[in-house]
């Protein structure tokens, strides 16, 4: 192995010669330094200047750009964050004429725009207008376009070459990384020379991939055209200039002068085959990566090309395409094949270039010959698709026993991509404790408009909210549908980034249109959408007050989280009134009945910006978590209904599935305490219990371990990556891709976010190769992956996935249960492991396929479910699946810095349990409470009963749990005496009476918050100096809520354990005459639910028989299903209502057809 690369993280910036690893977001940050070194070789002064507004696949561009600001101040560049796109476009035009006035404080301005596809559209006017004025002379013009072009996270699939034809500005089209940094310096000094401003495509393939690049001084030559006249004054901005002139000069001199650059500056190129070839290929950025990966998949090298008579032809320009070059290619060629994704730019270019030439082949694209398709225009065009169509063109030519072969199996694999729909999908969700949660709640009988942002996902959750439009329209459309709708109202949600941004007027546009609406502006201080940038100017709610009082809103309301933390000097509109977030449904009703446009700003900060500033110090860390009482809890769901909140995740106990804090996620907004439970608890103090590595056998994690034969890389060896977003998994494919520099090979890394960040799915693509050259490909192939690490089972079994696994992929799977967001309105849905994990293995092979349980063993001894990442990565590796050595993987670990200790031992745990899997259930048990899943067999009948009456002894006494044993030996002995040895009935009764028994009365709840099991878990999961404080609805003492007239729970201290033991003591005293809560409505209703259940049963037992038997099953379990307390109680009994009548008409009828059970 030769020696490791030293690699420095400032490399990506301050490198000056040699390869360094970035992604093409870095690559566009770092371009202006370069640009800044190479005018001032030349003896330039010049200066830089970045605008934009961010946006996927840039969304993360404006982040870079910060935190590199040292960096870009050092070589004078200015990063100016923008209110909007097309302001920004404004202002590059601006920087285009310094000096025009002789003020000129540098040679030049160089400038760089972004914005995603929809800026484009919106800066159009500005981006025609700056084009037709020009560059300077020692300026130019990058115009980024981030286009999404399968939709990921966009309400349109965008394609933005035609914009900038329209505007008739030129573009280039890189294909990786390298392309980026050597087409931005080009298309300056095109502009420079041209006059023109310079698109540059920017796609998610591209520009958010990493790889390891050349950064050579040298390697970028560029020459002046010597047969290219130049006008006198040249073609750069100058002031005056006749509108019609402009036209003129743009039409007749700037496009020549950029045909004359290209053709002294070929970006244009064959990249395989030469001359003599009969079929040739065009392609250009991205679709060229699928083209190199089509070949592979066919065979196809520079070998295989001259044998086959094929050609490959990049263009790095698609428009205007360059004439001389295009025209050497296609000299001899039989037939050319255009491909690009989405519409054709270069086919009718090509069409027209050769039109009339003698011997000009067929030229076939979007259609073959007869008009049929063969690349579509929508979605994305996958290399295999590719891969298949060139198969069959170059098969129709003649026959080919070797690629004949290859294109069956392609044919083959293609006709198995139609995989089903997988059982469980995860769909993006709102984060633990975001404002939205709350926030996009409306009042029964209102409904509510989506707009751009976070918030655009409570479309797909509870909350009766649709409908959306461009960013910055939100409302408008409310202008037109109100004046032919019976709707009197609707409320509008607005993010206060998409405010600042353009929003301010559309309200001023519904007010002039006199409409009644009431604009909710979700302020959550960051531009949470994109990575939680802060906004891009001054905005508080205060100052949000006084903008839309100033344009003629009516009422406005201020709904907060904490209404006290507003100081008493706060400049409000006046009127304006503040309320805590219990209040929102409230002061919605009331808004809905004023006239007019009306405002309420909710003033909660995003909960991922909340966990980021505190990281970073620079917010309060409130010293205050919650923890449910299993116990205690009913299953009922409504903290999660209170809160709609994913760190409420599903806990599975001996008496059924219960609920608990999943602690690493939450954000600690607490609003799942307005849950009617008093199951949760408040751990003041202290902090959560970081793990325990001495459950590590002592020394193990730095002993040397014997190294695994690694796999020998033939041509590129393919890894998928799957996980949740927010949790740690592209920092796996980040460290996986530095790893790949460092030991001097070639990688490619891709993260298929999305909406991802947001809690759904995410899916890396990383692609291995023995040196950087190796590297033609970004996307894994449909069935190309040689290993999955599967950090989610869920995203790992989506068809997605699946379409890149073969029979034969190794898959390293976390078997850890991770909900997704369909819990939060669904409490009772399953996990269907045994589904997902049988798909992945139908797919792989179960042979191929490693499971481990990676999050309890992470959270066992590193006390955070991050580390089963690396753990996964570390038990991958010494499977022998990783090319990459181990000593590269935990110097990259090193380097990335973020929890290296951990995440290196996680690393070496993971190869460990590898070599000794028993290890990783040693280490999982370790710390298991005296209660535990793995000392009872849920499924046996015999352990399901004994746990459950020696629960009722220590619930009541013996009599009591006598009571329970009687009545389900009777429902036993009706079982055992129908046909089938039947037990399901039995096991019905078993786990419902047991539930209406062990009623959670007062005594209870006192005796299980004080129960020695409970106070172990919480000092599991804490250490350091803590108290506990419980929050309680008490029967004697519980207020009613002046809105609802529902009880409301208080806090109460640690001082309430001691009512607690006398209460628990008491527990004799259960509906004796004694017992002082006889008599409330909730006991009674307990104690009738116990004697019409021992009532039906014996009816069940007089009428059940195979006819009936699934019936009187379900019947038998209905009871579980009510569940909760008070209010919540009553609410979950009425729900059974209906079906509790018709199984009872269906048990007692005769002759009813029977039904399989469950």
């Amino acid at each position: 192995m030769s020696e490791l690369r030293a690699v420095s993280l400032s490399d990506k910036y301050l490198l000056d010669t040699g390869q360094v690893y970035l992604t093409g977001i870095q690559a566009l940050v770092r371009l202006p330094m370069i640009q800044s070194r190479r005018d001032r070789a030349d003896g330039l002064n010049t200066a830089g200047y970045v605008s934009g507004y961010r946006g996927s696949p840039l969304g993360g561009l404006d982040q870079q750009l910060v935190a590199a600001k040292s960096h870009l101040e050092a070589h004078d560049v200015v990063f100016q964050p923008a209110v909007n796109e097309d302001l920004a476009a404004t202002a590059i035009g601006g920087t285009q004429q310094s000096g025009l006035s002789g003020d000129g404080r540098y040679d030049g301005v160089f400038a760089m725009w972004y914005g995603k596809g929809p800026g484009v559209d919106r800066s159009g006017d500005a981006l025609r207008h700056g084009n037709l004025a020009g560059s300077s002379r020692y300026g130019g013009v990058l115009v980024l376009m981030g286009d999404d072009h399968a939709c990921e996270s966009s309400t349109t699939a965008h394609q933005s070459e035609y914009a900038m034809v329209d505007a008739m500005i030129p573009i280039v089209n890189p294909a990786g990384v390298q392309d980026i940094v050597d087409y931005g310096l080009w298309g300056w000094a095109l502009s420079r020379f041209s006059g023109c401003w310079v698109g540059v495509k920017s796609v998610h393939d591209t520009v958010e991939a990493s790889a390891s690049v050349s950064i050579e001084p040298n390697r970028l030559k560029l020459a002046m055209p010597d047969d290219f006249l130049m006008p006198e004054g040249a073609l750069n901005i100058r002031r005056p200039v006749p509108f019609l002139d402009q036209e003129r000069r743009l039409h007749e001199e700037k496009l020549a002068a950029v045909a004359a650059f290209a053709r002294a500056n070929p970006l244009d190129r064959r990249v395989l085959g030469q001359r003599g070839a009969r079929v040739g290929i065009v392609t250009t950025g991205k679709s060229y990566l699928d083209v190199r990966r089509a070949l592979m998949e066919l065979g196809i090298d520079q070998k295989e090309c001259e044998r086959l008579g094929l050609s490959l032809y990049k263009v790095g320009m698609p428009w205007p395409l360059e004439v001389t070059g295009l025209k050497a290619f296609a000299a001899g060629l039989e037939e050319l094949i255009v491909v690009e994704e989405k519409r054709g730019l270069i086919e009718d270019q090509v069409k027209a270039i050769l039109y009339g030439s003698p011997a000009a082949p067929t030229v076939v694209g979007k259609r073959n010959e007869k008009g049929e398709a063969l690349f579509p225009s929508t979605g994305r065009l996958e290399a295999t698709q590719i891969a298949q169509a060139i198969g069959q063109r170059l098969l129709g030519r003649g026959s080919d026993t070797a690629l004949s072969q290859r294109v069956a199996r392609l044919d083959e694999l293609l006709m198995t991509q139609d995989i089903e729909p997988a059982v469980m999908t995860r769909t993006p969700y709102f984060c633990a404790g975001c404002p939205h949660n709350s926030s996009t709640v409306v009042p029964e009988g209102s409904r509510a408009l989506s707009g751009i942002g976070c918030h655009f996902m409570a479309q797909w959750m509870d909350r009766n909210t649709a409908g959306f439009t461009q960013m910055g329209g939100e409302g408008a459309s409310w202008l037109g549908e109100s004046r032919f709708s019976t709707t009197e109202h609707v409320f509008q949600n607005i993010g206060d980034g998409t405010y600042f941004h353009s929003g301010l007027l559309a309200i001023r546009a519904c007010v002039a249109g006199d409409v009644t609406m009431t604009f909710k502006i979700l302020y959550n201080d960051a531009v949470a959408m994109t990575g939680g940038q802060p906004m891009d100017g001054p905005l508080d709610p205060a100052s949000i007050s006084r903008q839309v009082r100033a344009e003629g809103v009516g009422r406005i309301v201020v709904v907060t989280d904490q209404p006290d933390k507003y100081p008493v000097s706060t400049e409000w509109a006046s009127g304006v009134t503040v309320h805590h977030r219990r209040e929102l449904i409230a002061v919605q009703e009331s808004l809905r009945e004023e006239k007019g446009v009306t405002a309420l700003i909710y003033d909660q900060t995003c909960a991922a910006e909340k966990r980021r500033r505190r990281r970073r110090g620079t917010m309060e860390d409130p010293a205050r978590r919650l923890f449910i009482n299993e116990r205690v809890c009913e299953g009922c769901g409504d903290c999660s209904a209170k809160s709609n909140c994913v760190g409420v995740v599903p806990k599975v106990t001996p008496l059924g599935r219960k609920r608990e804090i999943d602690q690493s996620a939450c954000n600690k907004d607490y609003s799942c305490l307005d849950g009617f439970c008093p199951s949760f608890v408040s751990v003041e103090g202290g902090s959560l219990r970081s793990g325990s590595t001495s459950a590590v056998p002592p020394g193990l994690l730095g002993r040397p371990m014997v190294e695994p034969d690694r796999p020998v890389i033939d041509g590129n060896y393919s890894i998928v990556l799957t996980g949740v977003g927010g949790t740690g998994v592209v920092t796996v494919g980040a460290i996986l891709g530095m790893a790949a520099h460092m030991a001097r090979m070639g990688c490619s890394v891709l993260d298929m976010a999305g909406l991802a960040q947001k809690g759904g799915a995410v899916t890396s693509y990383i692609i291995l190769a023995e040196s950087p050259e190796g590297i033609n490909a970004t996307h894994v192939a449909d069935g190309g992956a040689h290993l999955m690490v599967g950090c989610d089972v869920v995203t790992s079994a989506a068809a997605g996935t699946l379409r890149k696994l073969r029979h034969g992929t190794a898959t390293v799977l976390n078997t850890h249960e991770m909900m997704t967001g369909d819990f939060v309105a669904q409490p009772d849905i399953a996990f269907p492991m045994d589904e997902l994990v049988q798909t992945l293995q139908d797919r792989c092979g179960a042979e191929n396929v490693y499971r481990v349980a990676a999050t309890d063993i992470a959270r066992v001894v590193f006390g955070d479910s991050i580390a089963a990442n690396l753990f996964l990565l570390g038990y991958a590796y010494q499977l022998g699946r990783l090319p990459i050595p181990a000593s590269a993987i935990e110097s990259a670990i090193e380097l990335n810095g973020r929890a290296a200790r951990m995440n290196c031992d996680a690393f070496r745990l993971g190869r460990q349990v590898a070599v000794r899997p028993e290890l990783g259930d040693e280490l999982r048990h370790s710390q298991e409470m005296s209660e535990s899943m793995a000392d009872l067999d849920t499924t046996d009948l015999n352990s399901v009963i004994e746990y459950r009456r020696a629960f009722l002894i220590d619930y009541q006494d013996a009599p009591y749990a006598d009571r329970y044993m009687d009545l389900v030996n009777k429902v036993r002995d009706k079982d055992r005496a129908l046909s089938g040895e039947r037990s399901a009935l039995t096991m019905g009764v078993a786990q419902a009476y047991f539930k209406l028994l062990a009623r959670k009365d007062e005594y209870e709840v006192a005796r299980l918050h004080t129960d020695p099991l409970f106070h172990e878990k919480v000092a599991a999961t804490f250490e350091g100096n803590y108290r506990l404080r419980f929050h309680l609805a008490p029967p004697f003492l519980a207020k009613k809520d002046a809105t609802t007239g529902l009880p409301m729970k208080r806090e109460f201290g640690a001082w309430i354990l001691v009512l607690f033991k006398w209460l628990a003591a008491a527990r004799g005293l259960r509906d004796s005459v004694f017992d002082p809560f006889r008599f409330f409505s909730e006991r009674r209703f307990d104690r009738e639910m116990i004697n019409e259940y021992e009532q039906l049963v014996d009816q069940l037992i007089e009428v059940v028989g195979d006819h009936n038997y699934a019936d009187a099953v379900e019947l038998s379990r209905l009871p579980l299903q009510v569940r909760g307390y008070g209010h919540v109680k009553q609410r979950s009994a009425k729900a059974i209502e209906a079906r509790h009548a018709d199984l009872m008409t269906r048990v007692h009828a005769p002759g009813v057809k029977a039904r399989a059970v469950g």
